[in-house]
């Protein structure tokens, strides 16, 4: 029902936009009232039809009210319809005599029938282009994809996922802020995305250039994820659950739950995952004396538990307020085994074994209280959130060489706690029917702590060494932004000012103490900075036609360093690399230009773009020796030159038949990499830089066979990339599902077989310092079965908080 409400909208609306065009001179209007509450109906649909043939609509505003216009002069029959209530029908007649007819007060009964459903997740993904983002409304198709947000992140246009460290990009750059209903966390976004069930997440929205209503982190943009919530009267809910075979099975599974009663309204979420990752991989490294051949084994098993509870107490008319917690716990342990056979019968072959435990504890906690004003439009917000995290990792080493014989055992005892709190108040006023105003104050106050225990035995030579570091990262952001629209003829603008007081300050302490006394160590140092700066936005948009609009826009951005990126202590080790942070890191700046065109067909919409990134002290990778060990490299970060990028991308949202419709996207990014390397012949650091140009392309396709079986093709493309130091081979994958509906609409069952061909491996091939080729393999080919199921019934009334949901995460963006 709810599919078919919507596709007369859509339909509504593009002759809407034709209509007005013709300029025909009649009109019809009116106001939908809820005939119980006697409240108004916003979002309500009204369609017009010319003997049985829709020709034109449109849908209620905030109070409830509708005009539609440009109607020529002959009967027509008008129908208003709503989810929950009755239709109504009504026969008007437009003449000479009376041109503009106002049906004055429409009253909507409830129809007890259609109380019976709820509908909550949508057969098929759609997006939609908006004035400063992309949002890509996640349906079943997506859900059935992969288990978690990470696996099906993949799926989304200009959105990837390393398969190896997981890591996030947008638009080929890793410095992307992750948000969970427009709220930051703790986790690292690595780590968040594959705790979230797919099935929990309702939108995904890509903000590639923020305003000044956001904070300015992350060179490439936001990504929102909303999760699932509503605001139904009663009880009603849904459950999903699903698993995925590959080499081992992994379940996912995730309970909805919402009870609307008078002025209060409970919501809650819990999502489960659960199994073991097995990966594996080699590197063949033709290092002049050094020549050898890597082969790694991992294999990783994480249970995840995240519960998310909340209400909102609507007061009155005019005040509410909200709270809500979410609870994530992670479980997780490793076994890997490293193998390295020198090519050089002089060099000793060495084998290294791991055992890894880890746990992490995150709460959040978050209040908002939101008064509208007498004056429509005029709101303002109060949020405080604080959140805690507890990661604690304890991990064992055995590393010995194969002949001559000899084994060094090493322990390593993280604790890393993380504490952030955030307050911030939002303050909207419609100045006028075309001027918004926005203004606003945050401030983000973070304080880290990381513990880091080690201790070295080797017991054949008597050689023993304790180690103990101490890392305390302090952060506090203030700042006050502004943003004012105005709307006028075709042309729609904004233009914001974030202004921002940033302060660091870092202590590190490192005492090591060995039974070789050369190598006792007692250091400390500090860190501080202080940076106060203006980050300006600024957004045009301009609706040439019905058909084509365009959109330009710039914003000023920071990549702040982050704790793993500044820490000291080391992160990750291997016989040949350790990773550890650069404490005199700072932060990198960036001008993000981007322009837009969006062209409305009969079959769907397109947009295209491309934008432009002007980079200042770009943060990039760096190796160079480590000094306690000849045959080590430390992997670190440190600041560049400057530095550009830019790019192009189309996407279409497309239906060919009833039958048949496609979201398709491609896009392409050509950026300059620099970076530190060693020189293979006299061993000193050089940086060096390349030139790349990397294009994507996706689509998916859905099948609609019957009116209970539907099927879904997907498939991606990731070209060739190249960094400074290998050359990274292109992948591709097919996936292929179906879903069937059952128990009279109310639950589903999906299957999907992915990567049908099992080509999603990453293959690379590298000349600097030295030659290296090497793959690494994982479960891509995997079937997924799942079940969907939804219960209870209830009307949604509550629209306005539906539409403060949306402001939340969609707010700022211009008079559109």
């Amino acid at each position: 029902m709810k599919f078919k409400i919507l596709l007369i909208l859509v339909i509504c609306n593009f002759s809407l936009l034709f209509a007005q065009g013709s300029g025909n001179p009649g009109s019809v209007s009116g106001k939908v009232i809820d005939n119980t509450s006697k409240q108004p109906l916003p979002y309500v649909n009204v369609s017009i039809f010319e003997n049985d043939k829709i020709i034109t609509g449109g849908i209620t505003q905030e109070n409830g009210s509708f005009n539609i216009k440009n109607l020529a002069l002959k009967p027509y029959k008008i129908e208003i319809q709503f989810i929950g209530y009755k239709k109504i029908i009504k026969n008007i007649t437009l003449s000479e005599a009376d041109k503009n007819i106002n049906l004055n007060s429409i009253f909507l009964e409830e129809d007890a029938v259609q109380l019976n459903t709820v509908e909550i997740v949508k057969e098929r993904s759609t997006i939609e282009q908006k004035i400063d983002r992309k949002i890509v409304n996640v349906g079943k198709d997506l859900i059935a994809s992969g288990n978690t947000a990470s696996e099906i992140m993949n799926n989304i246009p200009t959105v990837s996922i390393d398969p190896q460290t997981k890591e996030l990009s947008l638009r080929g750059n890793s410095n992307v802020r992750v948000l969970i209903d427009g709220k930051p966390s703790n986790i690292d976004a690595a780590q968040l995305l594959q705790q979230i069930p797919s099935s929990s997440i309702k939108q995904v929205e890509l903000i590639t250039n923020p305003s000044a209503k956001y904070n300015p982190e992350g060179m490439s943009g936001i990504i929102n994820i909303i999760l699932h919530k509503n605001a139904n009267e009663g009880f009603n809910g849904s459950i999903n659950s699903g698993v995925t075979f590959g080499i081992t099975p992994k379940v996912n599974s995730a309970l909805n739950l919402n009870y609307k009663v008078g002025k209060v309204n409970f919501y809650t979420n819990y999502g489960f995952n659960h199994g073991i990752n097995a990966n594996n991989g080699f590197i063949d490294s033709f290092r002049p004396t050094l020549e050898n051949e890597q082969d790694f084994e991992f294999r990783n098993k994480n249970t995840s538990h995240l519960v998310k509870f909340g209400i909102d107490y609507y007061i009155n008319d005019k005040n509410t307020l909200s709270f809500y917690t979410n609870q994530n716990i992670v479980d997780g342990s490793g076994r890997g085994l490293t193998v390295v056979d020198y090519l050089n019968a002089g060099q000793p072959d060495s084998r290294q074994l791991f055992d890894s435990r880890n746990d992490n504890f995150t709460q959040t906690y978050d209040m908002v209280y939101k008064h509208d004003f007498d004056k429509k439009g005029e709101t303002i917000d109060f949020q405080t959130n604080f959140s805690n995290t507890k990661g604690p990792e304890y991990t064992d080493f055995n590393l010995g060489q194969i002949n001559p014989t000899s084994t060094t055992l090493t322990s390593n005892d993280i604790n890393r706690v993380t504490n952030s709190l955030q307050v911030n108040i939002d303050y909207v006023n419609p100045l006028s029917e075309t001027v918004k105003l926005e203004i606003g104050a945050e401030s983000r106050i973070q304080r880290i702590t990381n513990n880091f225990d080690e201790n070295i035995n080797e017991a054949s030579v008597g050689y023993n060494r304790d180690g103990n570091s101490n890392f305390e990262f302090k952060r506090q952001i203030h700042s006050f932004y502004t943003n004012i629209g105005k709307q006028w003829n075709k042309w729609s603008a904004q233009v914001g000012v974030r202004i921002e007081n940033y302060d660091i300050d870092a202590d590190f302490e490192n005492v090591i103490t060995s039974s070789n006394p050369s190598e006792n160590i007692n250091d400390k140092s500090n860190v501080k900075d202080h940076i106060f700066t203006a980050y300006p936005s600024l957004f045009f948009n301009y609706k040439a036609s019905e058909k084509n609009s365009f959109n330009f826009n710039y914003s000023r951005r920071v990549d702040r360093p982050g704790i793993g990126q500044i820490s000291p202590i080391r992160e990750w080790t291997t016989p040949l690399v350790e990773s550890r942070g650069n404490p005199a890191l700072e932060p990198q700046f960036t001008n993000s230009f981007e322009v837009n065109y969006t062209r409305t067909t009969k079959i769907g919409s397109i947009t295209t773009g491309a934008f432009y990134r002007q980079i200042s002290d770009e943060i990039s990778r760096v190796i160079y020796k480590n000094p306690d060990n000849p045959n080590q490299d430390i992997l670190s970060y440190d600041n560049f030159d400057d530095n550009h990028a830019f790019g192009i991308e189309a996407s279409a949202n497309l239906k060919f038949y009833s039958w048949w419709s496609a979201n398709l996207s491609a896009d392409s990014y050509f950026k300059t990499v620099r970076g530190t390397v060693q020189n293979a012949n006299t061993g000193d650091q050089e940086r060096a830089e390349v030139d790349v140009t990397v294009f994507n392309a996706r689509m998916n396709h859905n099948f609609t066979a019957t009116k209970k079986l539907r099927f879904n093709l997907f498939a991606m493309y990731r070209g060739r990339d190249l960094s400074l130091q290998f050359d990274r081979s292109p992948m591709y994958r097919v996936d292929l599902g179906s879903t069937y509906t059952i128990l009279k609409g109310k639950g589903s069952i999906t299957a999907r077989f992915n990567d049908i061909f099992e080509t999603m491996n990453f293959a690379f091939d590298g000349s600097i310092p030295y030659r290296q080729t090497g793959a690494f393999y994982w479960e891509s080919q995997t079937f997924y079965i799942g079940f969907n199921y939804m219960f209870g019934g209830g009307k949604n009334k509550e629209l306005q908080r539906k539409q403060r949901d949306a402001n939340e995460t969609q707010g700022s963006g211009g008079m559109m």
